[in-house]
């Protein structure tokens, strides 16, 4: 196995939505087809314990998520897919990370200064009241996700862009303190690439609760979209499309000759009880067949479960020798 290209991992912490397609899921399938990268697509169990502790949630997130990523067309057999935890390679790493990076550098991660700042707004005596390891030192986890497979360009959104940094910095004080065994991967920002609004407007997160899961029934999916706030603009009066919830929707699925004349009809005035309907048939005849691959799945988790075992076996073609490389370079090896 070779170093990746692209590197893209997805928590295992719900259900996957109409958000985490366009962002996630869809340029990933996208990059799985082509021949000539090396792309290493993984389940990310491990972060989830940091916020989720139950259990069966967590096994069934890694289902529908495994099988949301396969019904959509992911080639796993062109690309490496896995379950993080199935490297167990990945946590030894993390440790002999963790002992290179610096208590400081993890005091500036996002994640962690937003709780202790919410701790102080509530006036907690202990700022670090109930902030747990997991979350204080995730970003050097993430940092062995990376690593493990010298990735060179990691695709995250701009949120996530410092975690990358971070990773160019551990992989840096590790290559000067002992030999230079990593590449130092960039962030790939897709500008381009759509950020869903929810139901009620803000950003699609399962967070929000405002999410339209990508596999719900056909009834379902209209059912939600129904429930997508407007505003009170009657029929016939121009509507703009910059500030409506079902055309950005609508513009992250369509071609742009589809979302030039869907403008069009915004400015003639379409009726919202209209642009709802044929926003849902749209979609649901996007997502038919999709669905029942889905749905096929999900009553075969032994399907899934034989891929993602391909798919570990294949990764650790790498992670073991080079895991055995990064060893020796430490010190831990035998003495014989």
């Amino acid at each position: 196995m070779k170093n990746a290209d692209f590197l893209t991992g997805i928590t295992t912490s719900g259900t996957p939505h109409l958000g985490n397609y366009v962002g996630a899921i869809r340029p990933a399938v996208e990059s799985s087809k082509n021949p000539d990268l090396n792309s290493y697509y993984f389940l990310a169990d491990y972060h989830s314990l940091i916020k989720n502790h139950d259990p069966k949630k967590r096994q069934q997130s890694t289902l529908e998520i495994a099988a949301a990523w396969i019904a959509m067309g992911l080639d796993y057999k062109n690309c490496v897919f896995y379950r993080q935890s199935d490297i167990p390679e990945i946590p030894e790493l993390t440790w002999i990370i963790t002992c290179l990076t610096a208590k400081g550098l993890m005091n500036r991660a996002h994640a962690y200064k937003a709780a202790v700042q919410d701790n102080e707004a509530d006036k907690n005596t202990d700022s670090d009241k109930a902030i747990t390891m997991g979350l204080f030192s995730y970003p050097i986890l993430m940092a062995a996700d990376i690593l493990m497979f010298n990735a060179k360009n990691v695709p995250v959104g701009k949120d996530q862009i410092q975690h990358i940094e971070m990773t160019r910095d551990i992989a840096a004080r590790f290559n000067h303190q002992y030999k230079k065994l990593f590449i130092l991967p960039e962030a790939k920002v897709d500008e381009s690439s759509a950020i869903l609004a929810g139901l009620d407007g803000r950003k699609m997160s399962k967070s929000y609760n405002n999410f339209i899961p990508l596999f719900g029934t056909q009834k379902q999916l209209r059912k939600m979209i129904m429930k997508i706030t407007t505003n009170s603009l009657a029929p016939d009066e121009p509507k703009d499309p910059a500030t409506c919830t079902l055309f950005s929707i609508y513009k992250a699925f369509a071609t742009q000759a589809q979302t030039r004349d869907m403008a069009a009809r915004y400015s003639q005035g379409i009726g919202w009880g209209t642009m709802k309907q044929e926003l849902f048939e749209y979609i649901d005849q996007i997502l038919k067949e999709p669905r029942t691959r889905y749905n096929e799945l999900m009553e075969n988790p032994s399907d899934i479960e034989t891929i993602l075992q391909e798919g570990a076996a294949r990764a650790r073609q790498f992670s073991v020798p080079f895991l055995d490389k990064i060893k020796k370079c430490v010190g831990l090896t035998s003495l014989g």
